[in-house]
């Protein structure tokens, strides 16, 4: 059994304006309830002084690990990281934003602790969100469900506990594009959902941006579900049956009456029509594709520059180099 109860895995990126007010929430939330615990700090290739601040809370404060990542890999990647070099026997995952309440985290052990594998926030108020956003996230989740044949829970993000047994579970899948939301519900056991108000950012800015949300909604989409690929099916059959009763109108014409088939216009539409509807097909079988390209060339998930670390675990050394290699 790991002699830390609890590991808190922090994701950064260019967070330097957070990250000592994230620290002291944390141990003024976990101090005096949790006997042995850590905190491992994710550096996802931070621009500002994110790596600085974290290397001195390292310094005075031999509970928190360290993980600096080679450069910029993305916030799942950074997560699964974090989870990689977590030595508890249970590990949380909580935002260095102080968005999702820390203090959160000593109900979550008390589930997990009755007998939940996983314990995933479920956002019933999300204060200081924009309504674009608001509403994107919503139809987010609706869509996605909709179409993958995994569901995802609800207006959930991150903000989760796992049992050590669930954490395992999720190291052995490797894929490169990942919604972690998504890989938790696959893996199953028993999940129980809680439901906070979300705070707003304590500092900074958001690090998601539409962009990244739109990226992040196509891994999503594209990792959970093949209905992309059974709609340009559906699509290319009614594409021939049309064409097929279009032929046999302008044969019905051409043999029976004295009438041709009227309409350059109708026929440059038609010719438009079916050009677009390949270009859709081959882009969504191009994405496919490409995801396919990337798993096959098995590349690491990341590379890790440094690790500070106070603790050293029985085989870290070989564990932690061979997820770095091989993940």
């Amino acid at each position: 059994m790991p002699s830390t109860q609890l590991s808190v895995v922090v994701p950064c990126y260019n967070e330097e304006e957070v990250i000592l007010a994230c620290h002291e929430a944390l141990i003024d939330a976990l101090s005096d309830e949790v006997s042995a615990f850590e905190i491992v700090f994710v550096n996802d290739g931070s621009k500002d002084a994110t790596l600085e601040i974290l290397r001195g809370l390292h310094e005075v404060d031999k509970r928190v690990k360290v993980v600096d990542l080679s450069r910029n890999f993305g916030h799942q990647i950074a997560v699964s990281a974090g989870l990689a070099h977590a030595d508890g026997a249970a590990v949380a995952i909580i935002d260095a934003d102080l968005q999702d309440p820390p203090e959160l985290l000593l109900k979550m052990l008390e589930i997990r602790d009755s007998g939940y594998d996983i314990v995933y926030g479920v956002r019933r108020a999300r204060v200081g969100e924009s309504w674009f956003k608001l509403l994107t996230a919503k139809w987010f989740y609706r869509i996605l469900n909709r179409l993958s044949d995994t569901p995802i829970p609800l207006d959930s993000g991150d903000f989760r506990l796992l049992d050590r047994r669930a954490v395992d579970a999720l190291l052995r899948m490797h894929e490169q594009h990942r919604l972690l939301r998504g890989m938790w519900s696959w893996i199953g056991f028993r999940q129980y959902a809680l439901e906070y108000d979300r705070a707003p950012r304590a500092a900074g800015q958001t690090k998601y941006p539409l962009r990244k949300m739109l990226a992040l909604a196509l891994d999503g989409l594209l990792s959970f579900s093949v209905v992309p690929l059974r709609v340009v099916s559906a699509l290319g059959v009614g594409t021939a049956l049309l064409s097929s009763i279009g032929i046999l109108y302008a044969l019905v014409l051409r043999l029976f009456t004295r009438v041709w088939v009227p309409g350059w216009t109708l026929l440059f539409i038609g010719m438009m029509f079916l050009g677009g509807m390949q270009m859709l097909s081959i882009g969504i079988a191009g994405e496919y594709i490409g995801r396919i390209y990337t798993e096959v060339k098995q590349r690491p998930l990341y590379l890790v520059r440094e690790v500070l670390s106070h603790a050293i675990r029985r085989d870290a050394a070989r564990t932690k180099a061979g997820m770095t290699i091989h993940a």
